[in-house]
């Protein structure tokens, strides 16, 4: 993953960006940025995130170069893992989002104002919710229910569990089955 290097001291760069040299990271940038693009490239898997996640690793290296450790290991290596960490963290956070029309995003607002009610008579309230309406109706209850609970209600995996009165690993499957659900009828 990462090519040799040529001798170049991470190391002494990092401890710079440490102390405040702008030019030590701009040095760094140079030296690596095309890489860790790569590298952020393969995990999120679209070039404008990808660039996005770059930026915010390397605030993150100039930010945290103090904390960098070298009994855990090397330099370069820190930076690798900064990125990948940022990549990654992008992809969960994108996985929470989901794409929707004007008129599916109206009838959700409905359902967040209608937030104290059940989410089945939530879901009954609007008829008009268009094609992720027609999706979700050939779901389940459950695998329905745990998705607008964790996707509109923004509530966390166990918080739906204890909702539901159901296991933590059960209601994990019900969303992904769900989603996946969702995606192919969606297309």
């Amino acid at each position: 993953m990462m090519p040799a290097d040529d001798g170049f001291d991470y190391e002494a760069a990092l401890a710079a960006c440490a102390r405040g040299e702008r030019q030590a990271l701009r040095r760094l940038y140079d030296r690596d940025s095309a890489r860790l693009l790569g590298v952020a490239l393969r995990i999120v898997r679209e070039r404008g995130l990808a660039e996005d996640v770059l930026h915010d690793a390397f605030v993150s290296i100039w930010t945290r170069a103090a904390t960098f450790d070298a009994t855990r290991g090397s330099a370069r290596g820190w930076m690798y893992t900064v990125v990948r960490h940022a990549a990654l963290d992008a992809v969960r956070a994108g996985a929470r989002e989901v794409a929707a029309d004007g008129d599916t995003l109206e009838a959700l607002d409905v359902i967040e104002r209608d937030a104290g009610a059940d989410m089945l008579e939530a879901f009954e309230l609007r008829q008009d919710l268009g094609r992720l309406h027609e999706c979700l109706t050939r779901l389940d209850t459950a695998k329905r229910n745990s998705i607008l609970y964790a996707y509109v209600e923004g509530f966390s995996h166990s918080e739906i569990a204890e909702r539901l009165k159901s296991p933590l690993g059960t209601v994990k499957a019900w969303i992904k089955r769900g989603l996946s659900a969702l995606r192919e009828c969606m297309v």
